[in-house]
């Protein structure tokens, strides 16, 4: 009877800690939503499309969309880029309409899948307005390979300034847009020289693509040094926070 008493005391092996985790994260579910990006100028540019995760067990809870990608492997994100693709296909009047794009995450490996996934290309195809932002910069694809997919459009990079993103992943590809990861946004508004070196900063960047996106803005006074920066555009909660899909119909093309 100890010796029972004792195995059911003993923590979980290795192996089985890491199949309650693999089964952990195929149990949650997801949910779509977006957050509008504004030019300068006030006008909309672009919404991003959002992942919002959950385990069943606690629908009101949210778990890091990060980690819930990382534990899937190639097949599954590439279902889950067709999912939001066949999504952002239903609102396709509405971009046109706007005069807008939809950008969406995807990772160094799926985006090399894509090259291979003949459905996937043609979802691309029949959405021009599409952007992807390239969110894991260790394992970049090769600037050839991205011109084989002609269908991919522009591409946008992530969180520049993260950590993970920073001057050697520009140039290694072409981006079309950067965004500017709001951690060094804060960090170089705390300070004169920080704010001079921010204006800096964007000047430089701006030599790589055709704009840089600020993100993270939550005041009216971080969005009024945007506007005043070589900054194009912005993102954050002083515009909205993440909203579902059916506001998309109401969201204004121009700030009041």
């Amino acid at each position: 009877m100890v010796l029972k008493n004792i195995r059911h005391r003993l923590p979980p092996s290795p192996v089985l800690k890491q199949q309650q985790e693999h089964l952990y994260w195929r149990e949650c579910q997801r949910t779509y939503r977006f957050q509008p990006i504004y030019r300068v100028t006030g006008s909309l540019m672009a919404i991003e499309l959002l992942t919002a995760v959950f385990h069943p067990s606690a629908p009101g809870q949210r778990v890091s969309p990060e980690s819930y990608f990382a534990a899937l492997d190639a097949t599954e994100r590439m279902l889950i880029i067709r999912e939001q693709l066949e999504l952002l296909e239903t609102w396709k009047a509405k971009f046109i309409e706007g005069g807008m794009v939809a950008s969406v995450n995807i990772d160094g490996p799926t985006l090399q899948a894509v090259q291979h996934n003949p459905v996937v290309r043609q979802l691309i195809a029949r959405c021009p307005w599409v952007r992807f932002e390239l969110v894991e910069h260790q394992l970049l694809p090769q600037a050839g390979m991205v011109a084989q997919i002609p269908e991919l459009g522009p591409l946008w990079l992530d969180d520049f300034g993260s950590g993970m993103a920073n001057f050697s992943a520009l140039s290694e590809l072409k981006y079309d847009h950067i965004k500017l990861a709001r951690e060094l946004f804060i960090l170089l508004r705390k300070s004169e020289e920080g704010r001079s070196l921010f204006n800096m900063l964007l000047a430089l960047i701006n030599r790589y693509c055709k704009g840089v996106i600020v993100e993270g803005v939550e005041t009216l006074e971080e969005w009024h040094q945007v506007q005043n920066s070589f900054a194009c555009a912005a993102q954050g909660y002083y515009f909205a926070h993440p909203m579902p899909f059916d506001q998309l119909e109401t969201l204004p093309l121009k700030l009041a």
